[in-house]
């Protein structure tokens, strides 16, 4: 797992989370954003399939923090958003992300993050555009 924090001074208000490192060149669009608009923030890597208690934590203890909104970010199976929102009531904005084994040139991801069942809602925002989600994050947070 990776952390970094970055933004103003204080607690993370925008945890941002990846399936992988792979995904961090795609998802570092909205840490990218966050900072310009000086909203404190973490970035971290975690997996919904290989680190299950680790986001199962992260998503329990993330108001407790401070966090106001998670960005999940995961391609393929795209379990990450949807595992997080089921652990957290804090808003939660899914990022599709494509890679060499996505299916239908990401569509997987797409439809992975917007089915999600009643009472374990989702944002999602377009394919690999991690910059909508720190745009959303931010109009969620007010800042």
């Amino acid at each position: 797992m990776s952390e970094v924090q970055a933004g103003n001074e204080g607690a993370p208000l925008v945890g941002i989370i990846m399936g992988s490192e792979g995904d961090m060149e795609l998802m570092s669009a909205a840490a990218k954003e966050l900072t310009e608009r000086g909203i404190a923030h973490e970035v971290r890597v975690m997996s919904a399939h290989r680190d299950p208690d680790v986001v199962d934590e992260y998503a329990k203890s993330a108001r407790a923090r401070g966090l106001r909104v998670i960005i999940a970010g995961a391609g393929i199976s795209a379990a990450l958003p949807g595992v997080v929102a089921a652990r957290t009531d804090l808003p939660v904005v899914g990022v599709p992300l494509s890679g060499r084994l996505s299916a239908a040139g990401g569509l997987d991801a797409i439809l992975s993050i917007v089915q999600m069942p009643p009472g374990v809602p989702v944002a999602c925002v377009g394919l690999n555009n991690a910059r909508n989600a720190a745009v959303l994050a931010a109009r969620i947070i007010g800042a």
